[in-house]
């Protein structure tokens, strides 16, 4: 079983001065649940080469056993240094993808059109795709083989309007992932903030939060099994 991660390059927390980009915990922890079970993990990402990570997922609070096992394994942490580009994978090569969260896919991966012509490649191949907290926003210019959005019709979640307030990035996100699945016509649903909220419609899973992403992966296993 292969599965492809797609992490942002995208460093800038919109016109704060502030760093972003992938959170370490929502990449860390699926790669285990999927590496530890056999799976095979490609990491791209559009510039290719070392994302940035974004700073807030490395403070104390944001810990976990997957990330404190992240940070002693060289191995990762060197596969991490040299991603493929983005342009240079294909659906053909991976039985999924995972896009993990942060606040950078808002900006790059959102708009990318490699990104949504791969997203496009695993629905049309009938493969899943996985996106777990800010991630699911990668899905909003996606469409299905009949053109509509990819979402439209489906149950899925993201990043609510109530954890973006929490974090006071309201007003610096280019769009609030929830509000964002809600006009499109995804059937958006959360529970409180910060609690462990996994959607799977299909071939499609969603996860709410960093503590969605554990689940989200254990999800993604079990429909990789099937």
């Amino acid at each position: 079983m292969k599965v492809l991660f797609v992490l942002t390059s995208h460093a800038e927390l919109g016109t704060t001065g502030k760093k972003t980009g992938f959170w370490v915990e929502e990449f860390a922890a699926p790669y285990y649940v999927l590496t530890d079970a056999g799976v095979e993990v490609t990491l791209a990402s559009p510039e290719g080469g070392q994302p940035p990570i974004d700073p807030s997922s490395e403070a104390p609070g944001a810990q976990t056993d997957a990330t404190k096992r992240y940070y002693q394994d060289t191995e990762l942490l060197e596969k991490l240094q040299n991603t493929r580009k983005l342009s240079e994978v294909k659906a053909d090569e991976f039985d999924a993808v995972f896009y993990p969260g942060g606040h950078g896919p808002l900006w790059d991966l959102t708009n990318n059109e490699e990104s949504i012509r791969l997203i496009e490649s695993f629905a049309k191949q009938k493969k899943p795709v996985a996106a777990v907290c800010h991630a699911p926003a990668v899905l909003t210019k996606v469409r299905d083989v009949n053109g509509e959005p990819l979402v439209k019709g489906k149950k899925v979640t993201g990043f609510t309007n109530s954890e973006e307030e929490a974090v006071k990035l309201s007003e610096v996100v280019p769009f609030l992932v929830e509000d964002e699945l809600q006009e499109l016509g995804g059937v958006y649903s959360k529970v409180d903030d910060w609690q462990p909220h996994v959607v799977r419609d299909g071939l499609l899973i969603t996860g709410q939060n960093p503590a969605s992403s554990e689940g989200v992966a254990e999800e993604l296993l079990s429909l990789l099994k099937k």
